[in-house]
């Protein structure tokens, strides 16, 4: 379990979901703009983060493997002015990857407890639901990504409902609460902070350009839920899903 500590009178976050490891997907160009993103993030308050590369054939045709040998890669280039990292990675929910992930050959959070997803943006799966049950009895916990980017939950949020009932839980990606994303993102991501709604939030940076709206949002999501219930999103919850304790 990666534990708690306190920094200069603050309790250090972690972010589930990042794009540093370089060349593997649409995240970190180059090695350079990988550390970059580290170093930038350990300034904004991160002691640990955990590489979120994708896994979607047809797109981003990673495997296990591979994606292991690139945060191999990555690994000699960091220095002490980076957090403590960790690989894991985005899953697309399709057929493919989902029998990876019940067959053990994905990449789950470390610990092997919770395991990253996405769908697409324009539709959530039907059925799904049983699909997320199948998850959690292969003992691991459906952590959804950025679910107010998806254009099903900007037109009511209540579809998300079969899905926590299964017993998902939600990441919210924080730049959606300054516009990164538009309008319909960031309303949806506000509507589903007043619901507490989120398990966690995390940042989803994909190149050093969005570390100035990473440090705008850490400051905003303060000023929409307060500083407790911030540290509970960006370090507790997160937690708390690495040791697979939520209910």
């Amino acid at each position: 379990m990666i534990a708690a500590r306190v920094r200069r009178g603050r309790v250090d976050f972690i972010d589930l979901h990042s794009h540093w490891i370089a060349g593997i997907d649409d995240g970190a160009k180059t090695v350079e703009a990988g550390v970059a993103m580290l170093r930038g993030l350990k300034s904004a308050g991160f002691t640990t983060v955990v590489a979120t590369p994708h896994m979607r054939p047809g797109m981003f045709d990673n495997t296990r493997a591979t994606l292991e040998q690139a945060y191999t890669r990555m690994l000699p280039h960091l220095t002490s002015d980076c957090p403590t990292v960790h690989l894991s990675s985005e899953h697309w929910f399709d057929d493919v990857v989902f029998r990876r992930l019940v067959d053990g050959q994905a990449v789950p959070y470390p610990g092997g407890r919770a395991a990253l997803i996405e769908f697409n943006p324009d539709a959530i799966p039907l059925r799904i639901d049983a699909r997320l049950i199948d998850l959690r009895r292969s003992g691991l916990i459906p952590v959804i990504a950025h679910p107010e980017r998806y254009r099903p939950v900007w037109e009511d949020d209540a579809c998300l409902d079969p899905l926590l009932d299964s017993g998902a839980v939600l990441l919210l990606d924080i730049c959606s609460i300054v516009g990164k994303y538009g309008r319909a993102a960031e309303k949806a991501a506000r509507k589903l902070l007043d619901e507490d709604a989120y398990e966690a939030a995390c940042t989803d940076v994909h190149r050093p350009e969005d570390l100035a709206e990473v440090n705008q949002a850490i400051a905003k999501l303060e000023q929409i839920v307060g500083k407790e219930e911030r540290e509970r999103l960006l370090s507790a919850g997160p937690r708390a899903i690495l040791a697979g304790t939520i209910a």
